[in-house]
């Protein structure tokens, strides 16, 4: 799905009236804080920025990242059309905020999520060594490591976003919440043997997903869960090895 120029012109507004008023509250470091924003003209001018300052570990390395990820953005402008959704699943789904800049100036799992699609890109477009390079700096830099096959829907929203692993050839759907040391991938090197994530989903703290496993919309991971089986769609799974519950209705036979 891609949002409309409205909504992504809306969102651009309300973050650039949300830096002018941090910028008056503190005319020091409000100041420095929005210049991230004001200077720039575009949410994916300020992603690319963010995602060179967050990775690189000198001036010249925050440069190159940043141009790497401004090049990728503006070849694909779904990148930007994703980070739009993405930001905008935060301040609708993070009880700490409804605002919109602080997410995408100090969430390091929102920024750990640009960082991959642009590494995706990469991967997608005939430069592996680079896209690795990036997933390898993210890793070092935000404690977030996802494999730059791993395929990610939008809306997606990486919270606290600490020990994050996604392997390789991961498929993960729209609107799914994923909290911090979370691993999900393979357990044998075939491509088609990942982990397929699906819309809405919400991974809890600890759990593991590994596999050839298919998790359904809207179904729940609880904290510490270990799945190695199918969780059909809007069932609950806890426990280690996990078992399902909660369950809808027209389940419960099978799940009996």
């Amino acid at each position: 799905m891609t949002a409309s120029p409205d909504v992504e012109h809306e969102l651009w507004s309300s973050l650039r009236r949300e830096a002018e008023l941090a910028a008056a509250r503190d005319p020091v470091f409000g100041r420095a804080m929005s210049a991230a924003i004001l200077d720039h003209p575009d949410l994916g001018s300020v992603i690319a920025s963010r995602i060179g300052a967050r990775l690189g570990r000198s001036t010249a390395e925050q440069t190159q990242f940043a141009t790497i990820a401004r090049e990728a953005h503006l070849a694909a402008p779904a990148l930007v059309d994703a980070a739009h959704r993405d930001l905008g699943a935060i301040a609708a789904r993070d009880p700490a905020t409804t605002a919109l800049l602080p997410p995408l100036l100090n969430y390091k799992g929102y920024i750990a999520l640009q960082a991959h699609r642009v590494a995706h890109w990469l991967w997608t477009n005939g430069k592996p060594d680079l896209a690795l390079l990036l997933q390898a700096e993210a890793s070092t830099a935000l404690q977030v490591s996802i494999h730059p096959s791993a395929r990610l829907g939008t809306g997606v929203f990486l919270d606290h976003a600490t020990g994050i692993i996604i392997g390789a050839f991961a498929e993960i759907g729209d609107e799914v919440t994923i909290l911090q040391n979370v691993t999900i991938g393979r357990q044998d090197a075939l491509p088609g043997r990942a982990p397929r994530i699906g819309r809405g989903v919400l991974v809890s703290s600890g759990a593991i997903i590994l596999g050839d496993v298919a998790v359904g919309a809207f179904a729940k991971i609880g904290a510490g869960a270990v799945v190695t089986t199918d969780v059909p769609a809007g069932c609950t799974a806890i426990g280690s090895p996990a078992r399902l519950t909660n369950c809808p209705d027209r389940l419960a036979p099978a799940e009996a």
